[in-house]
This record gives structure tokens, sequence and C-alpha cells, in this order.
């Protein structure tokens, strides 16, 4: 296993653990909505936290198992040579989007720090910090990825 491995495997946790709880929440929204006729204003701004977290680590975590955000196809139909180069240009383009992920989510997170979220005592700077958080990952796995593979092969191909 490689250095990151328990970093990748916290983020999947991380992730799964908030689609489970997006699941509970919006069971809970719908049976207080249509059981007990009183819709609580806290779920929908929690169920986009909790989305926002699963969607940004789950793709952190895809990215460090090279399952996500890449050229798959044009990668393996590529003869070795041309392979090389296109995972180096997908594991920049990676490194890149993850750093501007990164670095946008935490400007939003810090502009909106002081606004709180509707329905529940929450900064509504809070919901970019998945953003943040998960971009900083991706670009962390993937500039691994490129420096650690000295023949840029992706796994399974």
């Amino acid at each position: 296993r490689d250095r990151l491995a328990g970093l990748a495997d916290a983020a999947l946790g991380i992730a799964a653990v908030s689609l489970v709880l997006l699941s509970l929440v919006e069971l809970w929204q719908v049976v207080a909505r249509y059981l007990l006729n009183d819709s609580p204003s806290w779920t929908e701004p929690v169920a986009l936290l909790c989305m926002n977290t699963a969607m940004m680590l789950g793709a952190a975590a895809g990215v460090h198992a090279q399952r996500h955000f890449g050229f798959f196809i044009g990668v393996a139909a590529a003869p070795p040579a041309l392979r090389r180069v296109l995972l180096a240009f997908s594991r920049f383009v990676q490194v890149a989007v993850g750093l501007l992920l990164a670095v946008w989510g935490l400007h939003l997170s810090i502009d909106t720090w002081d606004v709180p979220l509707a329905g529940i005592a929450v900064p509504q700077g809070a919901s970019y910090l998945p953003l943040s958080i998960g971009g900083a990952l991706i670009a962390l796995f993937a500039a691994d990825l490129l420096l650690r593979a000295p023949d840029m092969r992706a796994e399974g191909s």
C-alpha cells in the first residue's frame, strides 16, 4: 500500500457515512412532511452538506484509486509511449482542477462564513468546506500518482 492509502480510506469512509446520513435525513424529511405534517427546516441544508461531503471526498478517493477523473478509454487505446504522455497530462489536469476547487472552495467558505444557513445554526461557509477539502485531496492524490509512478501506468491497463 502507498503512503496515502490511509488518507484515501478515511476520505472514502467519511463519504460513505455522509451518504448514510443523507439517506437518514431525507427519510426523516419524508416522514415529517407526509406523516407528521410538520416539515423540519434543517433537513435541506444538512442534506446538501452531506451530499457535498460524499461527492467531494468520494471523488478524491476515486482519484487515489485511479478510478475517477481520467481519460481512461483514450489511455487504454493508446500505444505505450503515448499512454505515458496521456497519463501525465491527465494527472496534471487532476492536480490543476483539484487546486482550483480547493482555492475557490476556501475563498467561498471564508467569504460566506458570517452568513447563517437558512434553517440551521451553521455558517453558510461550512457548505463550501467539502469542496475545498475534496479539491485539496484530489490535487494531493493526483500529484502523488504523478510523482510515484515512474512508468505512469494506470492501474489495470
